[in-house]
């Protein structure tokens, strides 16, 4: 009874160490890497720095879209960090709201309520992190 109140996508990262690791991996990556690349070395990269730190995931994850009922085609979703973070790997000079937008479609064509949003181009990649929850 006395824990505090929560409210959905206000949560503080720092109780959320999913999220929390996955950044940790692509800091990593980007301090060695540097920004300039294309996005599938980044996320090549990022899948060797989530091997290292025990994280299971599916790359390239075929996610099906559908128009009442009939199906449209296929999404391809980046990252599904162990089956809870969708993560959409981007290497642009500036997010736009279309990638922020394409991560919440993702999220809940994937029925996830965490993603990430990471831009390998900021010269900081703290900078370049967007968080979503849904």
């Amino acid at each position: 009874m006395n824990e505090p109140q929560r409210h959905r996508g206000t949560e503080n990262e720092e109780r959320d160490p999913l999220t929390r690791q996955i950044i940790g991996a692509a800091i990593e990556v980007h301090r060695v890497l540097g920004p300039g690349l294309l996005e599938s070395i980044y996320e090549k990269a990022l899948c060797i720095e989530l091997d290292t730190r025990g994280l299971k995931y599916a790359r390239q994850l075929e996610v099906p879209a559908y128009y009442k009922g009939r199906l449209l085609g296929t999404y391809y979703v980046d990252l599904l960090v162990e089956d809870l973070v969708v993560v959409e790997v981007k290497s642009v000079t500036a997010i736009v709201p279309v990638f922020e937008a394409q991560l919440i479609t993702y999220m809940r064509l994937t029925k996830k309520r965490r993603g990430l949003l990471l831009n390998f181009h900021s010269p900081v990649l703290k900078d370049g992190i967007t968080r979503r929850v849904l």
